[in-house]
């Protein structure tokens, strides 16, 4: 593992843990100088959790004194009122892959306990990862493609269905997620039907085919049932990942015509006859102008929109303001993020990443309504495997394992900082937006409040953050991150 220059916390406590210690509050190496440095001898109202783009610091606690008092300067300030409120969260976190679900396998017992307590534990010393996307069937980083009945022939009466394919390693891996946090929400998404559904027997590409569309809400109806019989609920489904992408392997176009008439007469009804109450969420893909006729057009059908919670978007096209868009023009309807991927380094860089994924995802989609905020992968190898022939040979996994060890990467940090404070019943309460300091603020059902800020500009930046009338100063160089709780 590399070490930066300043230990990092989490660092230090997956090693302590190894070593059968736990070092809760890890000296940094150097201590950086700011023209406001806040007293280290005070006891501190708020407590900061911070990330800078050079990693020298990474979810460190700093050692200092910030005490809420009269406003004495005039540097901008964040307003926190949470006397006006917005959604409840449902949580923060990555999708589980197969391939994610294969990595942790391969590590010993103790190393994958270790790393699964480190992610989900909700312990004060530990990440808290509250929400799980899963694949249902594969995706495109499992090793290889599958689905739940791959009978040579059309199999209508499902009889050839088995979770079998994920009895191996991604139950048992799942399985030891939730025995050390039973909370954690999960989401379940197709990358395909069985080809024998599609119109064109492939698993890339093709559509469903209409005589197979009671085929399959059954297909799903018996996927949330086994799965709740191996102990693992799933709280909802989007019933297609990306829908209007045809080039992945595997993959599925649906439209929203087609989503809709599958959720009116199908897998509504279905679940709704088998007393399921999983959620169905709508679309799945892009908020670009596409993506947005699309959540338009099924969550305006008068018959599928009573079986339907909402909609989710990835971000690989439009803009996380549109999500407003949505919520302002459904506002019954919830609004989920269920996906964003970073690339091997190479063409970007960490701090790159880390200011683009906190300004959008872990900022961006709570402030445009968002319930949850999921980062793509969890986990994968050090050749960013394992994945299907012709699927992403290029996503970073949130921490890459190799044997035993492990590394931890962006997203492990852009999800830490909103993972490990705001938990599941946290609500978003108003913020104000000064220049280069996007934030988004919460209180939580303990009575915390909670305040995540990222210094998009390129120099440091003295700010204020005020509570009922009282402001505590801080800083933060350019492209950093910082968590306050109070």
């Amino acid at each position: 593992m590399n070490v930066p220059t300043r230990f990092p916390y989490l660092a230090a406590l997956f090693l302590a843990l190894l070593l059968g210690g736990c070092k809760k509050d890890a000296e940094p190496a150097t201590q950086p100088s700011t023209p406001t440095t806040p007293s280290t001898t005070a006891p501190s109202q708020v407590v900061e959790w911070l990330t800078t783009p050079d990693k020298t610091t990474l979810f460190y606690r700093p050692k200092v004194s910030l005490v809420f008092g009269a406003n004495t300067n005039s540097d901008p300030t964040i307003v926190v009122d949470t006397t006006q409120t917005f959604q409840t969260m449902d949580g923060f976190g990555f999708t589980l892959t197969g391939g994610s679900a294969y990595v942790l396998s391969l590590m010993s017992a103790s190393s994958r306990a270790a790393l699964i307590r480190e992610l989900f534990a909700t312990d004060s010393t530990y990440v808290g990862v509250s929400y799980l996307r899963i694949s249902i069937g594969a995706s495109d980083l499992s090793s290889q493609v599958y689905t739940y009945d791959d009978a040579g022939t059309p199999d209508p009466g499902l009889a050839n269905f088995s979770l079998a394919p994920e009895q191996a390693y991604f139950i048992p891996v799942l399985r030891e997620i939730l025995a050390v946090n039973p909370a954690v929400k999960i989401l379940g998404s197709p990358w395909t039907a069985p080809s024998w559904m599609k119109s064109n027997n492939s698993p890339v590409g093709g559509s469903l085919l209409p005589q197979y569309y009671d085929a399959y809400a059954r297909y799903f109806v018996k996927y949330v049932q086994g799965m709740q019989a191996a102990g693992i609920p799933i709280d909802a489904v989007t019933l297609q990942n990306e829908p209007l992408n045809p080039n992945n392997n595997p993959s599925m176009v649906m439209t929203a015509a087609e989503q809709a008439a599958f959720i009116k007469n199908n897998v509504g009804p279905a679940f709704r006859a088998a007393n399921l109450a999983t959620k169905i969420i709508a679309y799945d893909h892009n908020p670009d102008q596409a993506g947005l006729n699309f959540v338009t057009s099924v969550l305006s059908d008068a018959a599928a929109s009573p079986f339907i919670d909402g909609s989710a978007f990835h971000l690989y096209g439009g803009v996380i303001g549109s999500l407003d868009g949505i919520h302002n023009q459904f506002p019954t309807k919830n609004v989920y993020f269920t996906e964003q991927w970073v690339q091997a380094p190479g063409t970007t860089s960490f701090g790159s990443d880390l200011s683009y994924h906190v300004n959008n995802l872990e900022i961006g989609a709570p402030r445009n309504w968002s319930r949850n905020v999921l980062e793509w992968n969890l986990a994968s190898d050090q050749n960013y495997g394992p994945h299907t022939n012709g699927g992403c040979s290029q996503c970073l996994g949130a921490v890459t394992i190799a044997g035993n060890t492990v590394t931890r990467n962006v997203a492990y940090y852009t999800v830490a900082h909103s993972s490990k404070f705001v938990r599941p019943g946290s609500v978003r309460v108003a913020t104000n937006t000064p220049t280069n300091l996007p934030n988004v603020a919460y209180k939580t059902p303990s009575g915390k409040r909670v305040l995540v800020v990222l210094n998009s500009g390129a120099t440091l930046q003295n700010f204020n953050i005020q509570y009922k009338g009282k402001v505590v100063n801080t800083s933060l160089y350019g492209g950093s991150v910082a968590t306050y709780v109070w």
